[in-house]
């Protein structure tokens, strides 16, 4: 069984700054010290995006500070409130892909991870997010090179709606297109996202989807709601994926919540 970390939506601002009260540069921190304390043995960890509030110079360069000592490979991913040209200006060997998209692979035992590049800086809405032609082409050809073997895609922007209102209008555009290439490939066994800052389980045609919540701020439970900056302070979390012969597991675990004592039931 292989062990993977997953951290979404960080949103690290600058040092003083906060977001309802709450320092995400601190929440995160705590989080992965969290992870990696009782999961040391973990494989990699894949952040998904939103990995800074506002895209600024010092924000990248107060995350790279936080995984300056990670003893583990981590993923780095982009979501709607980063921005390419400052992210590679603090993490130039993130430029891998030559159509100049942040999106990568690893092989973890016989799973694939694919890890995609949502992040639409054009957007109309600002927000949203869309896999353009050249994204979904190299997508389908590490699909294939995959061959029979499990894969698990990431993306920041779901390709599923959650009933959130808000959120769901800012979701992937073209997620239709986006979960036909996934289902003609015929080996994705799992897609994990953010975005949405709330657990949620759901379905892309068929493909189960898992939603992970912040370590910082989330999404308070207002499905109607068409705000997308409601923000509630409960408690941080991170994923844990468990990669086994039979499928993946998908942990969620609340770093923050005041230590409990184990107690055994007679």
């Amino acid at each position: 069984m292989q062990k993977i970390l997953v951290f979404t939506d960080i949103h690290i601002v600058a040092q003083g700054q906060t977001i309802i009260g709450l320092d995400p540069y601190a929440r995160f921190t705590q989080g992965l010290s969290h992870a990696l304390a009782r999961h040391p043995d973990a494989a990699r960890i894949v952040l998904c995006g939103d990995l800074t509030h506002r895209a600024k110079p010092e924000e990248y360069a107060r995350l790279r500070g936080a995984l300056a000592d990670c003893p583990l490979p981590v993923s780095l991913m982009l979501g709607n409130h980063d921005r390419r040209a400052p992210f590679l200006d603090t993490f130039p060997e993130a430029a891998r892909m030559e159509t100049g998209h942040i999106q990568h692979h690893a092989d973890i035992g016989a799973h694939r991870l694919i890890c995609l590049d949502t992040l639409d800086e054009t957007a109309p809405d600002l927000h949203s997010g869309y896999l353009c032609p050249a994204r979904l082409d190299w997508l389908e050809q590490r699909l294939t090179g995959a061959g029979t073997g499990p894969v698990i895609v990431f993306t920041h922007h779901p390709p599923i709606d959650t009933g959130f209102a808000g959120m769901d209008a800012i979701g992937l555009r073209n997620r239709a297109e986006f979960i036909a290439r996934l289902r003609a490939a015929g080996n994705v066994v799992q897609i994990v996202s953010g975005h949405v800052h709330r657990t949620v389980q759901g379905s892309a045609g068929g493909i189960p989807t898992a939603i992970l919540k912040s370590p910082c701020h989330q999404m308070p439970m207002a499905l109607d709601a068409e705000d997308t900056s409601l923000s509630i302070d409960e408690p941080g979390a991170y994923g844990l994926l468990l990669l086994t012969d039979t499928g993946v597991v998908v942990h969620t675990e609340d770093f923050t919540l005041p230590p409990t004592r184990s107690a055994t039931y007679s």
